[in-house]
């Protein structure tokens, strides 16, 4: 895999092998991770890999249009991950999954994914925001990383198959000048998919670019960094809503912001537009968020 491109890796990422012929009371598929500075598998490949296990069992007209998942344990990167689909139901429009994402016979996410025969009905959606920079006039977020000599940074740099583009300064380092609680960034991946390629891996691909940044409008309004010692960060639960097809390739605005936080917890909403204006698919996250001089408070206050 060493001459793809960052894209067409998470291509191959996304394309877990198995299928019906591995049934028994659910179609078993196997996906793997690539080798990178963190030993934990990225939250967004097990939910785009979920999403391409389970649209592997339903007819291809039928595209995902929402899951709900929970994130159980940390996945290992060195270590295979077993995808189990049970078929939940098969209706005239509309198809669900379960799926299991499994290591050492231990679930690391449970996922419940609806797909839905496309067809016409009433249309509205939320406007794209005003007065928003053309990702043009934006540096690349790996540019922020230049210079840098981390593994993290360099891994960023040259493996993210996706370009994100900040409308504000992004937070690797230096707290925001303005801790509101929202981010922005223009998305798409670093390379064109191929001409024919399935929307349900276009959808799976904005899955796993999904996770990325959702927790980030939670730590800019506490002024955290990615960088703040000894925090530790991990989300939760993931929710994604497909609204239309979906061009990974091009380029998407993802408005996010919180909501809440609180008891460690912190919740991060997501909209998702394409660059034209439409709203391609709405995404929310809960995660923790764990302070070593928040976490030494608490302790004090309850005795423990």
């Amino acid at each position: 895999m060493a001459d793809l491109n960052p894209t067409e890796r998470l291509i191959d990422l996304l394309n877990v092998s198995g299928g019906p012929e591995a049934r028994t009371d659910e179609d078993i598929f196997v996906g793997h991770s690539p080798q990178g500075p963190s030993r934990r598998v990225f939250g967004g490949q097990v939910l785009g890999q979920s999403v391409i296990a389970a649209s592997r069992t339903v007819d291809e007209e039928r595209q995902v249009h929402s899951l709900h998942g929970y994130f159980l344990r940390p996945g290992d990167i060195d270590k295979p991950i077993t995808f189990g689909v049970q078929r939940l139901r098969d209706g005239r429009s509309f198809s669900a999954r379960r799926v299991h994402a499994y290591q050492d016979g231990v679930p690391i996410l449970s996922m419940i994914a609806s797909f839905e025969v496309p067809s016409v009905g009433i249309e509205h959606q939320m406007e794209f925001p005003d007065n928003i920079p053309a990702p043009e006039d934006l540096p690349p977020a790996a540019q922020w990383l230049e210079g840098i000599d981390h593994p993290a940074a360099k891994d960023w740099r040259e493996n993210r198959p996706f370009d994100f583009r900040y409308i504000d300064e992004p937070i690797f380092f230096k707290p925001a000048a303005d801790p509101f609680a929202g981010t922005t960034v223009w998305i798409k991946t670093k390379d064109p998919l191929p001409a024919g390629t399935p929307q349900a891996v276009h959808r799976a691909a904005l899955a796993y670019a999904s996770d990325y940044t959702l927790l980030e409008s939670v730590m800019r309004r506490h002024n955290l960094v990615w960088t703040t010692p000894g925090m530790s960060i991990a989300s939760l639960d993931h929710a994604m809503w497909w609204h239309r097809p979906v061009a990974v390739d091009e380029w998407m605005l993802y408005v996010q912001e919180s909501p809440s936080a609180s008891e460690a917890r912190g919740l991060g909403t997501g909209r998702i537009f394409s660059r034209n204006g439409e709203l391609l698919a709405t995404v929310a996250q809960e995660g923790m968020l764990r302070i070593p001089q928040i976490s030494d408070l608490s302790e004090q206050a309850t005795g423990e």
